[in-house]
């Protein structure tokens, strides 16, 4: 529907702008005609055709049909609540939700109104944004609400009011109240409860004690006012309070007293708890203890019963574990003894073993150093008679001997030597000296084997 409202619009248009074109365009070609005829008027010049001045009001008068058609379709957009004003009868009753309705052109039309919801606030935060002169955005920072309290200081109040239009009432908000719905009657409103209501309240009541009261107190008084006027209040929120600086350090200081004053209250109910749980505790630790001391007697009780009880089975049963320990004693005795007696015996079986031993071993001993001894004297026998047959084995046999005590030099082959040696000299002795000198290597000889053997 409203794609044909903007089609008629159209078509309105075009055919009012083709008789304006008709008009102007006649208008023009007689213009024309006038100039030349006042220039030349001698010349025989075509007269141009009239102004077509009835065909134009006939398209003007068509184009009449859709204009008024078009302007009858109004539409009501979303979030918006209109009312109907004729110029007749003035504003009509009844409220026009979102939607598309038929109206008399030129008699009746619809004022619009934002029904959405709406905030006012005052403080400190940031607010509208408006323009400066060269077109630029700017803030605009709302101003706290000043209200005095029963002292006479001067509160700063930050205040946040949510409320929306009525609907409903439409017809009477657009009779009776003004355009500017915001500032000339929510902010007057909500600044004059909450002015009420300050003085009759302290600066730390209104700080602290009784905010709540007086939030609420001034959102009941604000929703009965504007309750009258169409506007439903949702919500009224006391963001903010600002005092002034020297009260409130002392405030702050004071609010500080109060904290510590209610801390050391919750401590001595919390000490006092804690003592009364102490003398619970040790009242409980006490009948536990007696409970205990009596358990523990019963149980002695009952023990020496079962002791005196088992003690009749007891005894024989002791006796006979005393005698079967004799038993056991006297038999470990009787081994004991045998033990000792086959340790001796087997000590003296060693012994003799031993004594054999050593005798065998003895025996064997003289049959060597015998057996030694003989062939060594017939090995000094065959050595004497060796000697006696080559008396100059005697220096070879004694240079072996003294092997490592002399030193073997080379000499020349005349004999004559550098040194003295008496082994030497002995080879130009008589051979009757080296008879004797044989009979003294014998003799050496055999006591080098005594003492060998």
């Amino acid at each position: 529907m409203l794609f044909f409202k903007y089609v008629l619009l159209f078509s309105a248009i075009v055919m009012l702008l083709s008789a304006a074109f008709t008009v102007g365009y006649d208008l023009y070609l007689l213009a024309i005609y006038r100039k030349r005829l006042a220039v030349a008027p001698d010349q025989p010049l075509p007269v141009p055709r009239p102004v077509r001045w009835p065909q134009a009001i006939r398209i003007v008068a068509l184009s009449m049909a859709p204009l008024l058609v078009a302007l009858s379709i109004a539409v009501v957009p979303s979030g918006s609540a209109a009312v109907r004003i004729s110029q007749l009868s003035g504003t009509r009753p009844g409220t026009l939700y979102p939607g598309l309705y038929f109206v008399f052109p030129m008699v009746d039309s619809l004022a619009t109104y934002d029904v959405r919801e709406r905030t006012y606030a005052t403080g400190t935060e940031l607010g509208r944004k408006g323009k400066t002169s060269e077109g630029k955005l700017k803030d605009e920072r709302q101003e706290a609400l000043v209200v005095q309290t029963r002292e006479g200081l001067p509160l700063g109040l930050a205040i946040t009011v949510r409320y929306r239009l009525d609907a409903r009432r439409l017809d009477h908000i657009h009779e009776t109240l003004p355009e500017e719905i915001d500032t000339e009657i929510v902010r007057p409103t909500v600044a004059n409860a909450f002015r009420e209501l300050a003085p009759n309240f302290t600066v730390r009541e209104v700080f602290a004690a009784k905010r709540e009261e007086i939030r609420q107190r001034a959102a009941d008084q604000i929703t009965a006012k504007l309750a009258g006027d169409g506007i439903d209040i949702k919500e009224v929120m006391l963001r903010d309070i600002q005092l002034p600086p020297e009260y409130a350090k002392g405030l702050e200081g004071l609010l500080l007293k109060e904290q510590e004053n209610d801390q050391l209250v919750v401590q001595t109910e919390i000490q006092a708890k804690q003592v009364r749980i102490s003398e619970l505790e040790a009242e409980a630790q006490r009948v536990q203890s007696v409970r205990q001391a009596e358990g523990a007697a019963q149980v002695k009780v009952i023990e020496a019963k079962s002791e005196s009880d088992a003690m009749q089975y007891t005894l024989p049963l002791k006796e006979k574990q005393i005698e079967q320990t004799r038993l056991e004693a006297e038999a470990r005795k009787q081994s004991t003894i045998k033990n000792a007696e086959a340790a001796g015996e087997a000590k003296i079986i060693d012994s003799r073993a031993e004594l054999q031993r050593r005798n065998l071993l003895a025996d064997a001993e003289a049959n060597r150093i015998r057996v030694t001894a003989v062939a060594d004297a017939e090995r000094m026998r065959s050595e004497a008679a060796v000697l006696k047959m080559t008396p100059l084995l005697i220096n070879k046999i004694i240079a072996e001997r003294l092997s490592d005590k002399i030193q073997v030099m080379m000499v020349p082959a005349d004999g004559k030597f550098f040194f003295a040696n008496d082994v030497l000299k002995g080879t130009s002795q008589t051979p009757m000296n080296m008879t004797t000198q044989s009979e003294d290597a014998e003799d050496a000889l055999a006591q080098t084997g005594g003492q060998r053997r």
